[in-house]
């Protein structure tokens, strides 16, 4: 059994073991989801060394425009210079710390440090020392003291990811065999997406893997999560629709998919119920047969890209009242605040060139269920606080839950898409597949 290496106390090195023991049986130690000491080393060995997520695109399209974001606690101004190029700049002070983007996002072709008024481009070059000659000499070299860039900064169809590792290997392979799935929704239209406004963001008392695993595998607690839903008319009468598709995983990557088809006798528009232009041009821009025909029969697409990004496609019903259905698509970014604690970054998205009523029909879709006062959401954030709560309670914490669902369930073979698929949805196998990569990095 590998065993942690350097810095690692004999107590939380037991823990991993037990995890470690547990997991091909379908077992998961609760204190995993609530722990201080697991926090530090998840900062450590995870997320200092994985890609995130941070920003689209069409959130800075102009020379200026910039966003705040977040890795673990270093926030990066995100912003495109007068070059067109997109850096991810550290904002720290070079001289003595401060903040120099006071803003979450905006339009700026310089920022100044309020404390002393050191001022830099939007490229992070240092521009401007107040009184420079007199108190840095003549020698000084602005040359050396631009805003410190992420170490790494790449991105994938308008998706933009940093990662805090120089030595981390590339996007493209950390991506590996998930960009399949990526591409059914950054694909589906050659102009590719854009967001509809900034992230709506709220903090939740609960662990990061908790969130992420609704949206990687857990298709089962619509049954009852969501049962209210089913009840007022607004998802399928089916109350098992969740369970109709097909559950992916990458192996050795921890990224996962589900891939959700209309319920038996369900009558569901195909393509997710998109307009009928849309899917005309989808049928050129798809890069292979197969994505398409897949998209064709999906009606609901989750992807959970390792460690904490998550986007939801799902089919809706808006309301009671409204006869038609009206897909959405939201991006999450799961922000780790500390043990038992964590931030959502939340976007709404649409293809460019959707026309302009459906934009503001998706629009409404995702705030009436998966923004911050959506129903789904409430649902969702409640149980997960009650969980991380416990997880981290006296006894809970001596207890394992259940992941064995699916335990014994055969691959299907005639998945026509990458990694390993299952034909039932309500399986573990995305949460096990998880946890192995997941503790295959906090070994290392």
């Amino acid at each position: 059994m590998a065993r942690v290496k350097g810095g690692v106390s004999s107590r939380l090195s037991r823990m991993l073991e037990e995890l470690q023991a547990g997991l091909e049986d379908g077992l998961v130690p609760a204190w995993i989801f609530n722990d201080p000491e697991l926090f530090e080393l998840e900062k450590e060995k995870i997320f200092s060394r994985s890609w995130v997520y941070l920003a689209h695109e069409s959130e800075i399209p102009n020379p200026g425009d910039y966003v705040l974001r977040y890795v673990l606690d270093n926030p990066y101004i995100l912003v495109r210079g007068e070059d067109g190029v997109v850096r991810a700049l550290l904002d720290m002070c070079r001289h003595r710390g401060m903040r120099v983007c006071r803003a979450e996002l905006g339009n700026a072709s310089h920022f100044r440090c309020p404390f002393h008024g050191w001022t830099y481009r939007n490229d992070g070059r240092l521009i401007g020392v107040p009184a420079e000659r007199e108190a840095f000499g003549p020698d000084f070299d602005k040359g050396q003291w631009g805003l410190v860039p992420i170490p790494r900064l790449e991105s994938f169809d308008g998706m933009i990811f940093g990662n805090l590792d120089p030595e981390a290997p590339s996007l493209e392979e950390w991506l590996g065999d998930i960009r399949w799935y990526l591409e059914l929704v950054t694909k589906r239209s050659p102009m590719g997406l854009e967001v509809l406004g900034p992230p709506q963001r709220w903090v939740v008392n609960t662990d990061w893997k908790l969130a992420l695993e609704t949206f990687l595998s857990d298709s089962y607690h619509t049954l009852m999560t969501h049962r209210s839903l089913i009840e007022l008319g607004i998802a399928p009468k089916d109350a098992k629709y969740a369970m109709y598709g097909e559950q992916v995983h990458i192996p050795g990557k921890g990224h996962g998919s589900m891939v959700v088809g209309a319920p038996p006798g369900a009558k569901l528009p195909p393509f997710w119920g998109y307009p009928e232009e849309m899917l005309e041009r989808a049928r050129t821009s798809y890069p292979t047969r197969e994505q398409f025909e897949t998209a064709r029969e999906t009606r609901i697409l989750l992807v959970t890209l390792f460690p904490n990004f998550s986007f939801h496609n799902p089919i809706r019903k808006p309301d009671h009242k409204y006869q038609g259905t009206v897909p959405m698509l939201t991006f999450r970014v799961w922000h780790p605040l500390g043990p038992g604690r964590i931030e959502i970054f939340s976007w709404a998205l649409v293809e460019k060139d959707a026309p302009a009523w459906f934009k503001e029909k998706t629009r409404l879709s995702y705030l009436r269920f998966f923004g911050s006062s959506g129903t789904f959401e409430q649902d969702d954030t409640e149980i997960w606080s009650h969980v991380a709560h416990n997880a981290a309670s006296t006894q809970g914490r001596h207890l394992r839950f259940n992941y064995r669902m699916g335990l014994n369930l055969a691959p299907d073979p005639n998945w026509p898409g990458p990694g390993v698929a299952y034909g039932l949805n309500f399986t573990d196998a995305n949460m096990r597949n998880f946890h192995r990569r997941y503790l295959e990095m906090l070994l290392a």
